[in-house]
């Protein structure tokens, strides 16, 4: 059963999960609900599933829709993140599909990034368009606890994860040139190359929630001229939505409590932010 919600007091969760690329179905919710949250930016992505891993409630959001039928420069991100938040959660995890920039970030690896480079070009970034102004702190963009959990239950699980990694997010949907990916590399210093993360973790910030992402490589970029077939790809994607999926029923559980301000300074990042 859809439910439509404009003030979804009733259906309330903790933990907000936002699918990318090949994760369209949680498969971990039990009891799920489906819900569409009416938002003042229009509508999310697609419905919203709300049910509970190990007696946490999670809300979980496909971010290209089921089909993947929004390219990464449609999405409507701030009704996504609103939405989320609407329901109450305090917790978001993100889960992306990225190239890597790296000879030791292989396919098949997860990457849980600390940084990133904004090469976005035309989205919306901010809740704030006035006449309230707020500057939000991005020096450290992430969840460091929820990072930490991330990367714990991975290596619990014996997966290849690496705890740090600049991500630099282009516009897309086309992918970079030779000359770009070189840049990205050597340039910028980047390790791993994506379309989603933006402004995605920007409005996060704004929310409040304690958001991190686990980044799956699905190949490396254009600068290694090593051609991957789609096939390849496919079996990469398909095997790391599985361990995506395990991390996930690792982590969640413990993520009953409201974050800790002495922990992780997300949930309070308006505090001296607003002009």
């Amino acid at each position: 059963m859809i439910h439509e919600l404009t003030r979804p007091e009733g259906v309330r969760a903790q933990v907000g999960v936002i699918g990318g690329s090949g994760l369209y179905d949680p498969g971990i919710v039990e009891d799920p609900v489906e819900v569409r949250v009416s938002t003042p930016y229009g509508r999310p992505s697609d419905f919203i599933t709300v049910g509970s891993v190990g007696g946490v409630r999670v809300a979980f959001l496909p971010r290209h829709g089921r089909g993947h039928t929004l390219p990464p420069h449609r999405i409507n991100y701030r009704a996504n993140i609103w939405a989320l938040r609407a329901l109450g959660v305090r917790w978001v995890i993100s889960v992306s599909a990225v190239g890597s920039l790296r000879e030791d970030y292989r396919p098949g690896d997860f990457v849980v990034p600390d940084q990133f480079i904004d090469m976005t070009k035309g989205r919306q970034y901010t809740f704030y368009d006035g006449p309230v102004t707020v500057h939000v702190s991005m020096a450290d963009p992430f969840c460091e606890d929820l990072r930490a959990r991330l990367v714990d239950a991975a290596r619990r699980l014996g997966y290849p994860v690496h705890e740090r990694g600049t991500y630099v997010c282009i516009e897309g949907p086309r992918f970079s040139t030779r000359a770009e990916s070189r840049v990205w590399r050597e340039v910028f210093g980047a390790d791993i190359i994506g379309m989603t993360l933006v402004p995605e973790v920007n409005l996060a910030c704004e929310a409040e929630l304690c958001y991190a992402t686990l980044a799956m490589v699905t190949d490396y970029d254009v600068w290694a001229e090593r051609p991957v077939t789609a096939g390849e790809v496919e079996r990469i994607m398909r095997e790391n939505v599985e361990r995506a999926r395990r991390i996930l029923y690792e982590v969640i559980p413990k993520l009953a409590g409201d974050p800790d301000p002495a922990r992780c300074s997300c949930c309070r990042a308006l505090s001296h932010a607003v002009v």
